[in-house]
């Protein structure tokens, strides 16, 4: 059988490789085809736009390439009428995938969508287009199958891909770790993850690695994501004296005291491997002028969105500075009653979410419902 599949950014190639690689116990010869990265490539799909290519973030950023975009876009509807699969996979990446949806559904192709855009933060009308361009929307979020019972939204709960990546991790070996990055040996490491997006970079790095200074007892190392090249930001952590590592995010998790975060899916990460963290987010004045008039939940970061209340702080814009990113740091990493506390919540975290292996899943109901079209 033949897929299609989307994946417009570094989460959603892993979610979407891990969906490729369980396609196949359900499918002995899947053709698979698309957008992604070279996580998806590794598993076999055959990438023909690479996530790199189509990760803006923002109202200026995304109105800045707009033309740009809008070439993709068409370029990868064009391949998809093409290639003609039995079903479109669309994973996350709302502002994209949505047209696809319902480019896809208006030529008759089944359409799934894996991680259901987050309408229920903000863009409430984007339901309307999941219930007219998607056949099943798979939820990632316990609360979410409720919200989107409300309009008639097929929905599936499946579980947080996330919890079947940590399990799967085995542990690392802190010294050879340590010995291959050429970090100082009795050092405790704070991890810095600036998100993967050259946006997110450009604002959040100096931020981050601005920290530095500020607490000189530990080792600051910057988790670089494999679509970024750190060049630019080089001088920037020599000056500061931090390091970084490539495609070794939760090995540094795994060894960190601490961790400063962009809000996004690494907040839930940090969270899963019992890291305290501080999550810190910055983007351009008019974005965030106007995401704040039209976001309607109380917080950014999944931890506390999950279970509804602080977990972790969040600094916003302006509250995101070196200091004020510091003197959490220092709550969380000297404070015990404020550090067990965060550790408590995480397992009421871990608790609330599923267990299930949402990859397989999710590939057991997109084969099942190809065969039973055919």
């Amino acid at each position: 059988m033949k897929y299609y599949i989307i994946a417009g950014e570094a989460s959603g190639d892993l979610h979407a490789a891990n969906l490729v690689e369980a396609l196949k116990h359900f499918d002995p010869r899947p053709v698979v085809r698309g957008c992604g990265g070279d996580l998806m490539k590794a598993k076999g799909a055959d990438i023909v736009l690479h996530y790199k290519d189509l990760a803006y973030m923002g109202y200026k950023e995304v109105i800045s390439h707009f033309a740009e975009l809008e070439h993709k876009l068409n370029f990868c509807k064009k391949d998809l009428e093409t290639f003609g699969p039995d079903a479109v996979i669309l994973v996350d990446y709302p502002g994209f995938n949505l047209k696809i949806a319902k480019f896809a559904k208006k030529r008759g192709f089944k359409v799934y969508y894996y991680i259901a855009p987050q309408v229920w933060a903000w863009k409430e009308k984007r339901v309307s287009q999941l219930e007219k361009y998607v056949d099943k929307l798979f939820c990632i979020l316990p609360f979410e199958k409720e919200f989107f019972k409300k309009y008639n939204v097929d929905a599936e709960y499946v579980g947080h891909p996330l919890v079947e990546q940590v399990k799967a991790l085995r542990p690392v070996d802190e010294a050879k770790f340590r010995k291959e990055n050429h970090l100082k040996p009795n050092r405790e490491i704070i991890a810095l993850l600036p998100g993967s997006r050259r946006q997110e970079l450009d604002r959040m790095m100096e931020v981050m690695v601005g920290v530095a200074p500020l607490l000189k007892d530990y080792q600051f190392v910057v988790a670089m994501a494999p679509n970024v090249s750190s060049r630019p930001y080089r001088r920037l952590m020599s000056q500061f004296g931090v390091k970084f590592v490539k495609n070794q995010t939760y090995p540094l998790l795994q060894l960190a005291s601490a961790a400063v975060v962009t809000s996004g899916t690494a907040t839930l990460e940090a969270a899963l491997l019992n890291v305290p963290e501080v999550v810190c987010y910055k983007t351009s004045k008019m974005t965030y002028r106007i995401a704040k008039k039209l976001v309607r939940v109380d917080f950014i970061s999944l931890p506390n969105l999950i279970l509804g209340r602080e977990v972790v702080r969040e600094l916003i814009q302006d509250d995101c500075t070196p200091k004020s990113v510091s003197i959490e740091l220092k709550h969380i990493l000297h404070d015990s009653l404020r550090q067990r506390k965060m550790l408590e919540d995480y397992e009421d975290l871990s608790s609330v979410l599923s267990d299930d292996m949402p990859s397989l899943k999710i590939a057991e109901t997109i084969c099942n419902g190809i065969r039973k079209k055919k």
